[in-house]
């Protein structure tokens, strides 16, 4: 198979990024000495659908290591990072990918990726599960099963699941603990205010930020705006999770209310049209509008443009909306993944656990998959408590073990 990217010439850079991160993940290292030895995927083709930058290519990079036939394509139009897509390429992993790819060219790269029938798919948002249950399910004849590794992702799956409508067996990696405890809550958290203080080159401190949402992801982007010095709004439809973020201090009010009172305005819920033609009429002139959802469909684009009398290019990553009375509106990075396309993405340290849970659960699947039938899985526990393992004692950190007495009493025993 041949790799389609921008740029050949670009590896060398590439490999730099990748040279870097791979000193700050340990699991993935651990794993990579045990399993390049092993081989336990020889033979075996895989199919991943990422964020294409340098923590995920050195998963890839793993996988090959390990004895698979892999090929890779992006999993978001603007996350795609050219120079990692070079190197990945010349280590000898297929790559169809480059930044800045249209719709058109981005589901392209998707069916061709998965045309060589793949024995195992790691998806991040469902595309890859989409394209096999709908335009080219041929594509699946050799297919054991596969992981999701994101949020929206693993709503998508539990929606088919739930209507009978998945042909073969999936894992859900978000919901692992060695993933959205750290990941979710902490890499988001971190990665958010990176993309955007790179992007805008503006203070935090006395702004006032609205958090759409308050899961995992949300919550530490709350958690991180309060800790640079904003006022924190949260915004919420699930009554439980609207407490927590009041008994964790934060203002809880309608989005409505919070429209014109905002300066930053992130969104990370998983769901559609959260920022709307009726709040953009409400907010202040230059406020900033970010999404961390995996879509760009929490942010209407439909509704900006509509409204706007001139669109603008404002400065790499923004883009201005100005609108009748003067205002201005600045949309980052499309509406898209504001700390993957305008920024770095989640610090490596976060990325080793969730590609060492990617990692063991394609193993899994290997070995497992042909006797599951088509459903939603969750990680075993032993896979979750081995990353977390490893992840301990690369810190340095000490861990207690039960005495059997302890056990018993905890297992309740007479």
């Amino acid at each position: 198979m041949d790799s389609i990217i921008k740029d050949p010439a670009l590896a060398p850079a590439g490999q730099d990024k990748i040279a870097w991160v791979k000193d700050f993940m340990p699991v993935l290292n651990a794993l990579n000495d045990r399993y390049s030895k092993e081989k336990p995927f020889a033979g075996v083709k895989i199919a991943a659908s990422i964020h294409l930058e340098a923590k995920s290519a050195y998963l890839c990079q793993v996988l090959k290591n390990a004895g698979a036939e892999v090929a890779v394509t992006g999993c978001n139009p603007l996350s795609t990072k050219d120079d990692v897509c070079a190197a990945l390429a010349q280590s000898g992993v297929t790559v169809r990918s480059w930044f800045g790819m249209s719709e058109e060219e981005y589901f392209a790269h998707i069916e061709k990726t998965l045309e060589f029938k793949p024995h195992l798919i790691i998806d991040d948002g469902g595309d890859f599960v989409s394209v096999l249950h709908g335009s080219h399910p041929e594509y699946a004849a050799e297919l054991i099963g596969g992981c999701e590794e994101t949020t929206t992702g693993i709503h998508r799956l539990r929606g088919r699941a739930k209507a009978g409508k998945l042909n073969f067996p999936m894992m859900n990696v978000n919901d692992a603990n060695c993933k959205h405890l750290f990941d979710n809550r902490h890499g988001t958290g971190q990665s958010v205010w990176d993309g955007i203080m790179s992007a805008t080159n503006n203070m935090v401190t006395g702004k006032t930020v609205v958090v759409a949402g308050y899961g995992f992801c949300s919550s530490g982007i709350a958690a991180r705006a309060r800790g640079l010095g904003a006022n924190v709004i949260v915004t919420e439809v699930d009554p439980y999770r609207a407490i927590e973020a009041a008994m964790d201090g934060f203002r809880v009010l309608h989005m409505d209310d919070a429209a014109p009172l905002g300066d930053v305005f992130v969104t990370a819920t998983g769901c559609k049209e959260v920022l709307t033609k009726r709040h953009f009429a409400r907010m202040k002139h230059n406020a900033l509008l970010a999404n961390a959802g995996h879509f760009d469909v929490e942010i209407s684009k439909p509704d900006l443009e509509s409204l706007c009398v001139r669109k603008f290019d404002r400065k790499p990553f923004i883009e201005g909306y100005e609108l009748p009375d003067g205002r201005v509106l600045n949309l980052l990075a499309d509406g898209r993944l504001v700390n993957i396309v305008a920024g770095n993405g989640h610090p490596a340290e976060i990325m080793d656990m969730s590609f060492g849970i990617q990692f063991l659960s394609a193993l899994y699947m290997l070995q497992n998959g042909r006797a599951l039938k088509p459903d939603l899985y969750e990680v075993p526990e032993e896979i979750d408590r081995e990353v977390a393992r490893i992840k301990i004692g690369a810190m340095g950190l000490g861990l207690d073990v039960l005495t059997p007495e302890q056990q018993r009493y905890l297992d309740g025993e007479y």
